[in-house]
């Protein structure tokens, strides 16, 4: 049997020396190309994730926002997370334009989580009777214009105190991850529109918190609002899908509102960003009942249905267990390609769950051309 060879300029054959492991990696080599701000950029290629890409051929290229994108590349994959509806433009023409190349992700569907007025909807839907859980969102109406008429509509609406503000928009301004508490009806003329008014929903068991290794954020905000928050509070579920990957990271959350404290405090209070990452409960002796994940199967299905409505690859679900409850949840926010990279970088494994990632993005482009040839 003869060896295959390449045929040279004078008509005779070489042996091929290119070996399997090299066309393997020229099969699967990926160019990603990326639009994020330089902070965003600095959070999230981290040495060891850019080491670990180029031992598999992955590069990554920055995009120049100056040119046009059509005129840079070829990229096999584009990863951006810029605002504004210019930058949206861009990306929906070359999508148009270059068919080929994996976008991460369209624009038109971040575009959606971007509103919180749409970010929630249809996810009370979702039957997910077999997965050893409910999935719920809390009641919630939205605020355009003017806040003190809007008591009325609060009543109609079938909403109770205390109720949650959020900003209608997510912009990446500090601003639009402002939370805001109002107890009654004339608070919510404090309140600047547009916003959405959510109810609060108790996500604590009961536990008494351990001071001396709790969270600093968690005694700060106990401290300030001791006059409004039992000191008892519950686990806020971070829920990161990456691809087919799901990582929860947990992170402690507000207090319990009381009910004998709902019917003596008034006015509006602003929430501390209880979410950061020095929140962590992988240190704290808590209440098992409290830190217990949310069921696997609960999970699987919840992001698989998101998944397939959103049309989103990479995004993060803030979920809450219910008071009292070891298998009601609450989704309370989704984010696209949580702010600042911040959460991935906490996330476990990140940067191997990414390479992994990338590399099933480049052998489904090798598939695919492989069928097509």
């Amino acid at each position: 049997m003869v060896p295959k060879g390449n045929e040279t300029d004078d008509g005779e054959v070489g042996l091929d020396t290119t070996s399997f492991e090299q066309v393997q990696q020229q099969q699967k080599k990926l160019v990603i190309g990326y639009a994020l701000t330089s902070k965003k950029k600095m959070s999230f290629l981290q040495p060891k994730l850019e080491v670990l890409a180029r031992k598999k051929g992955i590069s990554f290229v920055s995009i120049d926002q100056d040119k046009p994108l059509s005129e840079q590349g070829p990229f096999d994959v584009v990863l951006h997370k810029l605002l504004g509806n210019e930058w949206h433009d861009v990306i929906e023409d070359y999508q148009q334009k270059h068919p080929e190349v994996t976008v991460l992700d369209p624009p038109c569907a971040i575009q959606r989580i971007y509103n919180r007025q749409s970010m929630l909807q249809g996810i009370a839907d979702i039957n997910l009777a077999d997965c050893d859980g409910m999935i719920c969102v809390p009641k919630q109406m939205v605020v355009l214009k003017d806040t003190t008429s809007s008591a009325n509509e609060v009543a109609e609406a079938g909403l109770k105190f205390p109720l949650v503000a959020k900003p209608l928009l997510v912009d990446g301004t500090a601003k639009s991850h402002q939370l805001f508490l109002a107890y009654d009806h004339l608070s919510l003329a404090e309140l600047e529109p547009p916003l959405v008014l959510q109810e609060f929903v108790n996500h604590g068991i009961g536990f008494s918190l351990h001071f001396n290794i709790c969270c600093d954020i968690l005694l700060e905000s106990v401290i300030r609002c001791s006059h409004t928050f039992m000191p008892e509070g519950g686990v806020l579920f971070k829920v990161f899908v990456v691809g087919d990957v799901i990582k929860v990271v947990r992170r402690f959350s507000l207090p319990n509102v009381s009910n004998c404290e709902k019917d003596k405090v008034a006015g509006v209070f602003q929430f501390p960003r209880v979410s950061s990452s020095a929140a962590s409960v992988d240190k704290t002796d808590l209440d098992p009942r409290v830190a217990e994940l949310p069921p696997k199967p609960l999970l699987e299905g919840l992001v698989r249905e998101l998944r397939n409505r959103l049309g989103l690859r990479l995004f993060n679900i803030d979920m809450i267990r219910e008071h009292g409850s070891r298998d009601v949840f609450y989704v309370i926010d989704i984010n696209y390609f949580p702010g600042m990279f911040f959460w991935y970088g906490k996330m476990p494994d990140y940067e191997q769950v990414f390479i992994d990632f990338f590399m099933s993005l480049a052998q489904a482009k090798h598939n695919k051309i492989q069928c097509v040839s």
